[in-house]
């Protein structure tokens, strides 16, 4: 008599290759159906692959958006803004996107970058 599915001894028999066992009701595959060894990558998985090939070609930008190339003018009044304090506030950000008509997320990441720029010069000044 045999013993059923998950006893010891069917667990055992299996694992030393003795012939898999099938679970009751359960049909094996053939092996036109037998999954590849590889596992086949999630959509998830491409999408992270191609983002980080896409910053290797030649003029893809991985986000569509391309670099914004400030103006002398624009420059000049943020870095103005930066002298007079390193953090912008909400109201400062408002003024300065409707002055130099940018938004309000490019103000923010200049301030961002700006900080860090200041941060490599200080530290290399020591």
């Amino acid at each position: 008599m045999e013993k059923g599915p998950f006893s010891v001894e069917w667990l055992a028999q299996s694992s030393r290759g003795g012939g898999a066992r099938e679970m009751p009701g359960e049909c094996r595959p053939s092996p036109l159906q037998t999954p590849p060894s590889v596992p086949a990558e999630s959509p998830r998985d491409r999408e992270a692959a191609e983002r980080r090939s896409a910053g290797h070609e030649a003029g893809s930008e991985g986000s569509g958006r391309s670099r914004t190339k400030f103006s002398a003018a624009q420059l000049q009044e943020l870095e103005r803004s930066f002298r007079e304090q390193r953090y912008i506030g909400a109201g400062e950000k408002r003024r300065l996107a409707a002055v130099l008509n940018l938004s309000q997320s490019q103000i923010k990441t200049w301030f961002q970058n700006r900080r860090m720029k200041f941060k490599r010069q200080t530290q290399d000044a020591r």
